[in-house]
């Protein structure tokens, strides 16, 4: 029997270390790449040697490789001995802040390394199916262009044209990015390059919020998660801009998992999906609230920043359509019920064992 084989980037991290265990328990030979750069990006509580170590106890199947992808030899030296069957890369530097103030270490990490995993690829394992997690940022603000109903708790689209969210003919072009959203973009666009200029079988995932409760949610980077922890840990979150009421749509990581699954199943030259949890699983900073509270039974404590991040989409839901025309019987499986449920029981946990080490 031949053993499949996945290189994932980035697997000490949220959608990274899901789609370890997800391919683990497949059956795959898993090697994951981390260096635990968001540690040196966001400090001790970005630190994710934590998810790494559960992942060597539960995965018996995985391995881990401390690997930094701006390493170009590294990087080729690595794929020319696992010569996988699939990549998936997670690996990013991940907030628009950061990536202002640390320019050069974001358009490294995140164009470069991309670069570098692409050509590694290509020469040692073109016949692999490449995924590439990508983000909504590529488009920049141009989603803010969108014509909006304000409501109690949220903005929303006034636009029909846009009930079922954004779709990938969303332009990227003519609209501000932020650094960050500059360094996907170059990412996002070479992927696409080497799956039709040179043939590879790769894809885009422009993730809208990804989540889940294998995340180290930071005030710079992780929404739902780190909101939720402010609740757990009775701290104050800030609100920036639009009313507390901008909306994201969020998707559990175990479903990005199932959609890599088959995308290798299902392969396609340069593909490019909006992903995210659609508008079913949207929510407001001002909802997700008060539906943390009711599970906690802790009241929310925050202020409010009357000025919004650099770039910041005031509403943004993915428009799923085109995914489920390309992978169907793919779907939403975890709803927002689901997902509050596990990022609360997660945050209490790792609260417990910091209380008791």
């Amino acid at each position: 029997m031949i053993v499949k084989k996945v290189i994932v980037t980035g697997s000490n991290g949220l959608i990274g270390s899901e789609v370890v265990a997800y391919f683990n328990h497949l059956g795959w030979q898993v090697f994951g790449a981390d260096n635990n750069m968001r540690r040196d990006f966001f400090g001790e509580k970005g630190d994710t040697r934590w998810n790494q170590h559960r992942l060597e106890t539960l995965c018996r199947n995985f391995t881990h490789h401390e690997l930094d992808i701006r390493d170009r030899s590294g990087v080729m030296n690595f794929v020319q001995q696992v010569e996988p069957d699939l990549i998936v890369h997670a690996a990013a530097q991940p907030s628009h802040d950061l990536a202002a103030k640390r320019p050069f270490d974001d358009f490294d990490v995140n164009a470069g390394g991309t670069l570098n995993l692409l050509e590694a690829t290509r020469q040692h394992a073109p016949q692999a199916v490449f995924v590439q997690m990508s983000t909504n940022k590529v488009y920049g603000d141009r989603p803010n262009s969108i014509s909006l109903v304000e409501k109690d708790t949220r903005w929303d689209y006034a636009d029909p044209a846009y009930a079922n969210g954004i779709d990938e003919s969303f332009s990227i072009d003519q609209s501000k990015h932020s650094l960050f959203g500059v360094s996907k973009t170059a990412a996002d666009v070479m992927v696409q390059e080497y799956g039709r200029y040179f043939g590879m079988r790769t894809c885009c995932l422009r993730g809208g919020c990804l989540t889940g409760p294998n995340h180290s949610g930071v005030e710079l980077h992780g929404f739902l998660s780190y909101l939720i922890r402010c609740n757990v840990e009775e701290r104050e979150y800030t609100i920036y801009g639009y009313k507390g009421k901008q909306v994201r749509d969020n998707i559990h990581a175990y479903d990005v998992a199932r959609c890599i699954e088959m995308f290798y199943e299902n392969p396609q030259s340069g593909a490019v999906f909006n992903l995210g949890g659609g508008r079913d699983n949207s929510i407001s900073i001002l909802e997700a609230f008060d539906r943390v509270s009711q599970l906690t039974g802790k009241p929310m404590r925050y202020h409010y920043v009357d000025e919004a991040r650099v770039g910041d989409h005031i509403c943004y839901i993915s428009d799923l359509s085109n995914l489920q025309r390309s992978l169907p019987g793919w779907g939403i499986t975890k709803t927002l019920d689901d997902i509050f449920d596990e990022i609360v029981t997660s945050w209490r946990q790792r609260l417990l064992e910091s209380v008791y080490k």
